[in-house]
């Protein structure tokens, strides 16, 4: 891209152009609710990408106080914030700038992207097997020592994430033609990521120039909180870019690379970007779910047959997750970059 499509080619999008699924008749049990909701996020996933989830059980008011808290750590001194800078686990603070879009069939050569945030995962006791043997993407938190109601904060609403994203795999199943119980295995202690992210405004950027350049997802599936500030834009199937509404209490949901690969591109992994023209600062919670970190993740036995065999090798979270952080990510381990450094995007 020589230009910054997102910026040149957004419109608005239609009313029904990103589907709405309502969850609560599904959450609450009622008959035939699941297969409605499943026949409803099929259409998202094959035909548009992005989907808005209605009818959740995540309090207002803690999505509320997960924006705020997320408003207090990045006004916090830059040195304070340098203090927990992201490691290898991919936890901590990532500087503005600190990373790029580089590895993307998407965009080329990007520059750094205008953000800066701060990454959390599950919080593992530090007896725990995995912190003791220093286990890749199981590090433990960093958590800023003079911000009170930070930690408790996106501790409770990660977990908070976390159970309504179990609670809504059978709809994932049931959309993909297997048994509703059919994720169970892979889900059972779920890999998570909570980005707490914020967007300066820009009135004017340089080419190839984003808040978060064009991009898919890595996860399963990621959540994204209503917002009260808008910036997120999405390129249809079309090859369009529209702008997301933003719909009170609703949370735009989409799939990424894993679960593309997983059904076998059935389901999309739709390109996005942010880029904040509000005026003001813009703060976003991204709540990013994957399979525990060493489940394989071989083609679905729904998603493949004589005429469409499986597409890619068997992967895990683990080895799919050091190789895209070697790609983008300036802190990588060196060896990782020097492995994956000419490797193509996928």
């Amino acid at each position: 891209m020589s230009e910054n499509v997102a910026l040149s080619a957004s419109r608005p999008a239609e009313t029904d152009e990103i589907p709405i699924i309502d969850v609560s008749d599904y959450l609450a049990g009622e008959p035939g609710a699941l297969d409605e909701c499943a026949a409803q996020l099929r259409h998202a996933y094959e035909d548009v990408g992005f989907w808005f989830l209605r009818g959740h059980d995540i309090p207002k008011a803690l999505i509320d106080r997960m924006f705020a808290e997320t408003a207090r750590f990045h006004a916090m001194p830059l040195d304070d914030k340098l203090a927990l800078k992201i490691n290898h686990h991919n936890i901590g603070y990532l500087p503005m700038k600190g990373g790029s879009t580089r590895h993307s069939d998407i965009v080329k050569n990007t520059k750094p992207n205008l953000n800066e945030a701060v990454f959390i995962k599950r919080e593992l006791a530090p007896d725990h097997p995995d912190i003791l043997s220093g286990k890749r993407f199981r590090g433990a938190n960093q958590w800023p020592k003079n911000l009170p109601g930070f930690k408790d904060t996106a501790l409770a609403y990660a977990a908070a994430m976390e159970r309504l994203c179990l609670a809504i795999l059978p709809i994932y199943a049931v959309a993909l033609g297997v048994k509703p119980n059919f994720f169970d295995e892979a889900f059972k202690e779920p890999q998570f990521n909570l980005r707490l992210s914020h967007y300066p405004s820009f009135d004017a950027l340089a080419a190839d120039e984003y808040g978060l350049a064009p991009h898919s997802d890595t996860s399963f599936m990621t959540l994204l909180a209503p917002n009260k500030i808008a910036g997120l834009v999405i390129q249809t199937s079309a090859g369009q870019w529209i702008e997301a509404p933003v719909i009170e209490d609703a949370f735009i949901v989409n799939s990424g690379d894993l679960l593309r690969r997983w059904s076998n591109d059935r389901f999309r992994a739709t390109p996005h970007a942010v880029i904040n023209r509000s005026g003001g600062e813009r703060y976003a919670i991204p709540f990013f779910f994957d399979t525990t970190c060493d489940y394989e993740m071989s083609c679905l036995p729904s998603c493949q047959s004589a005429n469409n065999p499986p597409k890619y090798e068997p992967v895990t979270y683990f080895d799919y997750m050091t190789r895209y952080q070697a790609l983008n990510y300036d802190h990588a381990p060196a060896e990782d970059k020097a492995k994956f450094a000419q490797a193509e995007p996928g």
